[in-house]
């Protein structure tokens, strides 16, 4: 009696314990389809499936699929994006020829809301309107009203135009008018502006953007109270800006984070016309180290220097530098780290902070849910300084000017996760070294906002 690997139940056993391997079955996509285009053109769509056809076996079919359909979903133009593999249909498939419908669907003209907006311990309404995929290529024109909890409001438009290359470069046009309140340095400012930015990729992560910028500037008087430093620069001025902005980020999250680095530097110079003048220079960097799965240490730093242009052009409080607060150095208020004029900060043109958190989610246990995917706790120290340092040639003399008369805090706290961008952190700080001026806050701290130190 003959026999077959069919019928012979020992060889059957041992076909099924070997692993289909998918980049052994040859396969060729012969035909595409997208289903559900309307407004948005066809060479956009071509430009970006045309990779499929490039596929030599059934593996590359499936991940450059899915690799189209997430390049489909970031064009800014579909709401959804499926995808479906089937053979080939027709006279002229071949047996291993596919075919490939990817069904989407486009957003609508016009999409609009109403949300809330947290930052540096405000909250702000935002009613805002945009025409996504305005002429078919990704395009999106916005408009936003902003209206804020500390008499802070704003208008904007915006128009953003992706080009869709390697190098993931958008261009952005927008016109913007903005008042806020700074109590704690008794002034009210009022900006009307536009601005031109050119985004775009060098590296995987390494994001640049080159700005241009003219605001006409209204700062005005806070109260009866405003302090005559600050008297003396109220008015209007005009301010034309080049700005280059270098990010880079690759943490897994970026509020509560368990690992990776955040680079930013900001170069600005202001005096291409306008009464402003300045080269301005500023630097964050964050690093987080897992110890546990559970425990994080984070080292963070901020550091900026400017520098006025000449004797024509001016630097105006709005445009110094800051530092204290439960965003920056807890233990302190609200800019009261620094120059004063009757408990009014002044702002400086060189600043430096640091920090050094321990983060953990006990007592509450991380993972399915649980409150210790959105709550933490967290031991910190923070330092900085702030001045109109004088620096020399010499390196370790201005070392030591940067050092000298420093800032120091410590405290605990829990943070409580809002969404994917934002916190809330409840410490109890206790400033530990601290100036003549400066404004403290031992005991509870409250603050709300999206970058902290």
């Amino acid at each position: 009696m003959q026999t077959s690997e069919r019928n012979n139940p020992e060889t059957a056993a041992e076909t099924a314990d070997v692993p289909l391997q998918l980049s052994n079955i040859k396969a060729l996509v012969e035909k595409i389809n997208v289903e559900g285009l309307g407004r948005t053109k066809d060479d956009l769509v071509i430009k970006t499936i045309k990779e499929l056809f490039e596929a030599k076996d059934f593996q590359q079919v499936v991940l450059k699929s899915q690799e189209v359909r997430t390049k489909l979903e970031k064009l800014g133009c579909f709401k959804t994006v499926g995808v479906f593999i089937d053979t080939s249909k027709g006279e002229d498939a071949t047996s291993s020829g596919l075919e490939i419908t990817f069904t989407v669907k486009e957003l609508k003209r016009v999409l609009g809301g109403i949300n809330t907006l947290v930052g540096n311990n405000e909250g702000s309404l935002v009613i805002g309107s945009n025409l996504p995929n305005t002429f078919g290529r990704g395009e999106k024109l916005q408009v936003e009203y902003t209206y804020g909890t500390k008499q802070s409001k704003g208008f904007n438009g915006m128009f953003v135009k992706p080009l869709h290359n390697k190098a993931n470069s958008i261009l952005t046009s927008s016109f913007y008018q903005q008042n806020s309140e700074w109590a704690s340095s008794g002034y009210h400012l009022c900006e009307q502006g536009i601005s031109l930015d050119a985004s775009f990729d060098s590296v995987p992560l390494l994001r640049h953007s080159v700005q241009w910028e003219g605001v006409w500037r209204e700062l005005s008087c806070h109260s009866r109270t405003t302090t005559f430093p600050v008297r003396e620069q109220a008015g209007h001025s005009l301010k034309s800006a080049l700005r280059h902005v270098i990010h880079y980020d690759n943490r897994d999250s970026a509020v509560f984070s368990n690992r990776g680095t955040l680079f930013r530097m900001v170069q600005e110079l202001a005096g291409l016309g306008g009464d402003v003048g300045f080269v301005k220079h500023e630097l964050t960097y964050q690093l987080n180290v897992p110890i546990t799965n559970d425990v994080v240490l984070q080292g963070s730093f901020q550091g900026g220097f400017m520098k006025r242009l000449n004797d024509e052009k001016m630097i105006y409080i709005c445009d110094r530098f800051f530092l204290g607060g439960p965003h920056t150095i807890r233990g302190f208020e609200q800019r009261g780290i620094g120059p004063q004029s009757d408990n009014q900060a002044l702002g400086a043109q060189t600043y430096w902070a640091a920090g050094l958190h321990l983060f953990t989610p006990l007592p509450f246990k991380p993972g399915h849910g649980g409150l210790g995917d959105i709550l933490r706790t967290h031991f910190f120290v923070n330092a900085g300084n702030i001045d109109n340092f004088n620096f020399g040639n010499n390196i370790k003399e201005s070392a030591r000017i940067l050092t000298d008369r420093y800032r120091l805090s410590y405290g605990m706290g829990l943070m409580l996760r809002l969404g994917t961008v934002a916190r809330i952190e409840l410490n109890y700080c206790v400033p530990l070294k601290c100036q003549r001026g400066d404004r403290t806050h031992h005991g509870v701290q409250v603050a709300v906002g999206v970058q902290f130190l």
